[in-house]
């Protein structure tokens, strides 16, 4: 409690400052859903025939996975804001039909006719009679989904929208319950106040006659609605005032600013902020930073899409999984191919590689590498039916470079495999839940678990140096980011990134910190 209450007060910035985005992209979400929802609910109450082709598809889009879905918005929208935004409609979308639909189906025929009887057109009767008797169904719809999107926001930190998500996403990725919980508290309070607010809505829109207070007096229900009406005006005032901040804000993006972005893990985010403060530095550019951009895949598609203007790969990614060529050990060669094929087929410009080389490793606990007489990744066929692999899923799925790869080489049998990402792996093989793990020759959490690294010794994996890219265009306006990137460049040795890994997965400290002092100690700023 005490360490959650310390990170809390000491990053409350921050921490404020994600809440405000996910509360922003919230309600743009749930506006939206209602905007849909409740005409879709309207239309299959009158044409009947359309209920069930529109329900079933609305039940089909909830039951896919959000993640799932994320995935397969990228392509089409990118990363950012708008995918996050869309996902949460969609998945807001059933409850507002469903109840919308059922609101309005359960009104007394009788009473319908008896308003058609006395002259109302259908328009009449829906606006004056239907939609009034249905709001306590259709509201209890909307609150329903309005809770589900303030936790569902939380996706959008993986594509790097921000919001509380981040939190959660990094405190995973760095095994810092602290800032897990500071991300994931102040959603939960969210979701207890939008859930309140809610209910305030349901009893300023829903006809006096239909609630339970109809028993109280007049004076009394006019000073509980004024009162409820002037808690829901300033919350409203807030969120415009918020929402219109954030267009302002995002308007003044100039010639002068550049996007860089950044994968998933400790290691990226710590370049992310290198490269941005030596730019910034070196340059009179301004830089925007996106973290948390999901792999390689999610990363790239964001530079295609010139959603960001630069980011920091790896070369045997960029050579095996992006180009489509078998793995080859040799540093420069695979370098020189990369550099020459992004800059023909997608006009990105790679700079120069970093002397430090992030390759993939099998690491072990000393012990089980004692017991086996582990020394080499190959010693390993003498025990694969005693091992469980704990592995990313990038490394599982990545046929050329990964396990796949691997087993075709070795001809392995493991006795299971696990899928988990991030830190998460290094704590079950802590726990024993599993024999061995992939990790990155830099990983500062092979210092962290003191876990023994099995040798390559075959050459099987290519090198992964990393190297920044950026869109052609971006470098045609501003090319001395070439300049300023490959000084860095040439300082970020093995021993070097592993220390700075090491500071943020074991010490707690920030990326943005350990970037900043390390450019200073050098004398880079």
């Amino acid at each position: 409690m005490a360490s959650l209450i310390s990170y809390m007060s000491q990053n409350s910035s921050q921490i404020i400052s994600l809440l405000l985005e996910h509360i922003e992209m919230t309600v743009i979400a749930v506006v939206c859903a209602i905007l849909i929802g409740v005409p879709l609910g309207i239309l299959i109450s009158y044409i009947k025939k359309l209920g069930k082709p529109i329900m079933g598809v609305a039940n089909i889009i909830q039951a896919i996975p959000s993640m799932a879905m994320l995935g397969l918005a990228i392509p089409l929208l990118g990363i950012g804001v708008l995918p996050a935004v869309v996902m949460v409609t969609i998945y807001s979308l059933l409850p507002i039909i469903k109840n919308t639909y059922t609101g309005i189906s359960s009104i007394d025929p009788d009473l319908v006719e008896a308003a058609a009887g006395i002259g109302l057109t259908k328009w009449q009767v829906l606006s004056k009679i239907k939609i009034p008797m249905a709001l306590p169904v259709i509201m209890a719809g909307v609150r329903i989904s309005a809770v589900t999107a303030v936790g569902l926001m939380t996706m959008a930190a993986f594509i790097g929208a921000g919001g509380l998500g981040f939190l959660v996403f990094s405190g995973i990725r760095t095994v810092n319950n602290a800032q897990i919980l500071s991300g994931a508290i102040p959603a939960c309070i969210l979701a207890l106040v939008v859930d309140y607010l809610m209910a305030i809505i349901e009893k300023l829109v829903t006809p006096i006659s239909l609630q339970k207070s109809f028993s109280k007096s007049k004076e009394q229900l006019k000073k509980q609605r004024k009162k409820q009406k002037v808690t829901l005006g300033i919350i409203v005032a807030l969120i415009v005032a918020m929402v219109g901040n954030s267009f302002i804000t995002g308007a003044k993006k100039n010639e002068n600013t550049i996007t860089i972005g950044a994968k998933d893990f400790t290691e990226q985010v710590i370049l992310c902020h290198l490269y941005a403060d030596m730019i910034e530095h070196d340059t009179d550019l301004k830089v925007i930073r996106k973290e948390n951009l999901g792999g390689s895949q999610v990363a790239f598609g964001a530079m295609k899409s010139n959603e960001i203007d630069m980011y920091i790969d790896y070369t045997g990614t960029l050579y095996v999984s992006i180009l489509k060529h078998k793995a080859k050990s040799d540093e420069m060669q695979v370098f020189n191919e990369t550099k020459k094929e992004l800059d023909e087929k997608y006009n990105l410009k790679a700079f120069n590689p970093t002397v430090f080389n992030n390759v993939y490793t099998l690491a072990v606990r000393p012990e089980t590498a004692e017991k086996y007489g582990l020394k080499n990744i190959s010693d390993l066929k003498k025990c694969d039916n005693e091992i469980r692999l704990g592995a990313t899923l990038e490394f599982l799925n990545r046929k050329d470079d990964g396990l796949p790869g691997l087993v075709e080489k070795y001809g392995f049998n493991f006795k299971d495999t696990i899928g988990i990402d991030n830190s998460p792996r290094f704590l079950a093989l802590e726990n024993n839940e599993v024999e061995m793990i992939d990790a990155f020759a830099t990983d500062g959490l092979l210092k962290k678990y003191n876990l023994t690294v099995l040798n390559d010794s075959d050459k099987y994996f290519p090198p992964y140096n990393a190297v920044p890219v950026a869109t052609g265009d971006t470098y045609k306006k501003h090319p001395e980011i070439e300049a300023s990137a490959n000084k860095l460049s040439k300082v970020l040795t093995n021993e070097v990134m592993q220390e700075l890994n090491y500071k943020v997965d074991e010490e707690g400290q920030e990326p943005r910190d350990v970037a900043r002092d390390f450019l200073k100690e050098k004398g880079l700023i």
